[in-house]
């Protein structure tokens, strides 16, 4: 669906379920968006695909085009209770310290506030997590509020289409 230079971002499905346990039970991995069973796994994976459907964009499973290994996960979010879209990325250990977040968050803002046509997006980073904190600013989002996020402060960062330059 998106292609990046060493990337391929698809629609995350039900078929995903195995892979999206095993991601999220690394300990590193979880230490910000959770650990999941193989029921809250298909449950989350049922919702991805519902928003899709009805709106059009989701979550995204992030494999390498080299080999097609899935590597990770981007995409955008819809938040009802916030009313925001909100842009997320979560790898496996193993592919850390490698630019797949930037580049793969590159993709989903083009694709946005592209043919989406969003105005605003938001980035919910947990206080501690400073990779994505720098992946965010590196991406040019702001500080716009702090909030709570499944049950856990969090500082909300946001990027206007305006700001977000068309070719970054």
């Amino acid at each position: 669906m998106i292609e990046t230079e060493r990337l391929r971002l698809r629609p995350l499905t039900d078929a995903d379920t195995d892979w999206w346990v095993r991601l999220h039970a690394d300990d590193d991995v979880n230490r910000f968006v959770g650990s999941y069973t193989r029921e809250q796994a298909a449950a989350r994976l049922g919702a991805i695909e519902q928003q899709w459907a009805q709106r059009g964009h989701g979550l995204c499973a992030v494999e390498l085009r080299s080999t097609g290994e899935t590597i990770g996960r981007s995409g955008l979010n819809w938040w009802q209770e916030f009313g925001e879209t909100e842009i997320g990325w979560t790898f496996a250990r193993a592919h850390w310290g490698r630019g797949y977040a930037i580049e793969a968050a590159r993709a989903v803002l083009r694709w946005g506030f592209g043919p989406l046509g969003l105005k605003q997006i938001t980035a919910m980073i947990h206080h501690g997590n400073d990779a994505s904190v720098a992946v965010a600013r590196r991406l040019g989002f702001t500080p716009l509020r702090e909030d709570t996020v499944l049950d856990r402060p969090c500082v909300v960062y946001a990027l206007a289409q305006d700001d977000y330059p068309t070719t970054p």
